[in-house]
């Protein structure tokens, strides 16, 4: 069974980060830059939460609110369920479907050690299943 600490090995562990002073327009530029759909929020170096496409959209533009004036502090998600790198693939699918979430913090101990996107969820079954096919290919023609 593949875990949480497959997909970290596989993708790396670089977390992309921002004060959470850091204004709304400023965030979106950052992740398009680099081509991210969320960006965690920091306050005094310490995990504080995600900003996602979806909080900007619902909590900005829906809301009339400006992006050169509003902090991501105001608008970041808080509250995703933490995962471990011991997690199951199985368990952060689970868990993304239950929230209705499309991503999901990494903590060994207190200290962030990645973000796990349903990206890298569904990336890391299809590889799985893949390798299952090659075995059952070896297996059969042995």
């Amino acid at each position: 069974m593949k875990k949480v600490s497959n997909i970290l090995t596989r993708k790396g562990n670089r977390v992309i980060a921002i004060d959470g002073g850091t204004t709304v327009l400023d965030a979106l530029k950052l992740m398009s830059d680099k081509n991210i759909g969320s960006v965690v929020i920091t306050e005094d170096g310490e995990y504080a939460g995600l900003l996602t496409e979806r909080d900007y959209a619902r909590k900005v533009i829906l809301q009339g609110k400006s992006s050169l004036e509003t902090q991501v502090r105001e608008i970041m998600s808080t509250h995703f369920p933490r995962m471990i790198p011991e997690n199951s693939v199985e368990t952060c699918m689970h868990v993304m479907s239950e929230n209705n979430i499309r991503y999901l913090p990494v903590f060994q101990g207190t200290q962030l050690c990645g973000i796990v996107s349903i990206s890298d969820v569904v990336t890391e079954t299809i590889l799985s299943h893949e390798e299952t096919i090659e075995q059952l290919k070896s297996y059969i023609q042995s």
